[in-house]
């Protein structure tokens, strides 16, 4: 690979026990090797000897197979550095999770067969970096309410953990929302590699949250992720004071998706175990609670990538959601999401009395 030389020096990733997702390819645009910020992610790439190519266009091709289950193969392999378009400075509304959305990246490396971005995004799902993250950041302030906390949510379409270690963003993030009077910064993943984060500038204003859920779910269907309990573990550094050499950082815990399987009761309990034990000191702690729930179209992308799933989409157990645009979810019953919400929000006031439910859906 020829390349332009750089003097920029990646920052070391991540301890080497994370789980960590390398690329089979590496593909930059003309676009994004001409960002600053892209240079800096060409280094870091370079550093992990991975193979990279630097394409002739502003355009990614040759991504897919010949049906779209080997299309997700390639693109799951890969990772393109691109420029986010100019109406990516547009923000949108993003609740319950959060005030507003904005995106580093759009695409995930893990692999799980409930996947909610399944049908949401255009093209293969080719995880895409943006080069031009520094613009991005840039036009955040616009969207601050003076003298009120404003939360941006960066999880929207991609793990940002999952892929820091190839682009710093997420550390970048960090550092600028650290700078902030009313900004705050939010993120959620299902990876555990957090060293290069515990030293950072935050000032409290960044919430870093790990998705978990039941043994069951977990190891059955979120391939390619770190485990429940790395996750956990993760998520203690971050949240520890740095006197005992963690982060300082607020953090949380996304409960999803939320399914009534086969003694679910038991399994969810064993999941507060071990919450419980990682969290064994006192910090400022949110829970987010989401059942699952699926489209017609999400169903169709996913059986096309796991044909073999056991995932449980059976629409003739659920009830039709319309949202406002006309559109539809098949969500649990009213009678299943009451006995699940009861028992969750329960568990959590027991056990984790100064935690706060952000909310149920």
């Amino acid at each position: 690979m020829t390349t332009a030389s750089t003097s920029i020096v990646p920052t070391p990733a991540v301890a080497p026990q994370s789980r960590l997702w390398m690329p089979e390819q590496v593909l930059f645009t003309p676009a994004a090797i001409a960002e600053p910020w892209g240079q800096q992610i060409l280094a870091r790439v370079e550093s992990l000897n991975l193979p990279i190519e630097i394409l002739d266009r502003n355009r990614l091709t040759g991504l897919r197979g010949e049906n779209e289950r080997e299309t997700y193969q390639i693109s799951k392999r890969t990772l393109a550095v691109v420029v986010a378009p100019p109406s990516s400075l547009k923000l949108s509304p993003i609740p319950p999770s959060a005030d507003w959305q904005f995106h580093l990246a759009e695409g995930c490396p893990a692999h799980c067969q409930y996947c909610y971005l399944a049908g949401s995004l255009q093209g293969p799902p080719v995880i895409r970096a943006f080069a031009n993250l520094p613009q991005t950041l840039q036009h955040l302030g616009a969207y601050e309410r003076m003298g009120e906390g404003t939360s941006f949510e960066v999880s929207c379409y991609t793990d940002p953990l999952g892929i820091e270690h190839l682009t710093g963003s997420l550390a970048e993030c960090i550092r600028y929302f650290g700078t902030r009077d009313d900004g705050y910064l939010r993120w959620v993943s299902k990876f555990d590699g957090v060293d290069a984060l515990l030293d950072l500038p935050h000032n409290g204003h960044t919430r870093c949250r790990f998705s978990v859920n039941a043994l069951p779910i977990s190891t059955r269907l979120e391939g390619g992720t770190a485990s429940v309990a790395s996750r956990l573990q993760a998520l203690r550094k971050l949240a520890l004071p740095p006197a005992r050499g963690g982060g300082g950082y607020p953090v949380g815990l996304v409960i999803a998706p939320i399914m009534p399987i086969e003694d679910w009761r038991s399994h969810y309990t064993q999941l507060f175990d071990t919450i419980a034990e990682a969290l064994d000191f006192d910090c400022d702690l949110t829970f987010e609670l989401i059942s699952h729930r699926f489209t017609p179209g999400s169903k169709e992308t996913l059986l096309e990538w796991y044909p073999n799933t056991k995932l449980d989409m059976d629409e003739s157990t659920r009830k039709v959601k319309r949202n406002k645009f006309g559109g539809i979810k098949y969500v649990y019953d009213t009678d299943i999401m009451k006995t699940l919400r009861t028992f969750f929000e329960s568990e959590i006031a027991r056990r984790f009395p100064r935690a706060k439910v952000l909310y149920w859906t």
